[in-house]
């Protein structure tokens, strides 16, 4: 399953100008699955795997129809 990519990729370079430093952080995927987190019933909590393979399901159906939308 492709991840989407870095959500807030950061590159620069360092102080002496000479590497390129990348940062990641985070997948798209990751992102996703955080908001998804947002909107899951409070009453699941209980249930924490639950939550987040949900949250994951749900990240990965954002990132099928990003990509039938022309995303990524």
């Amino acid at each position: 399953m492709k991840d989407g990519g870095a959500a807030f990729p950061i590159k620069g370079v360092n102080v002496l100008g000479f590497e390129v430093v990348e940062e990641k952080g985070m997948t798209l995927r990751d992102w996703f699955a955080g908001q998804a987190l947002t909107m899951l019933r409070v009453g699941d909590a209980n249930n924490a795997r639950g939550m987040a393979e949900r949250a994951y399901e749900i990240a990965d159906a954002m990132l099928a129809a990003r990509k039938e939308a022309g995303g990524e």
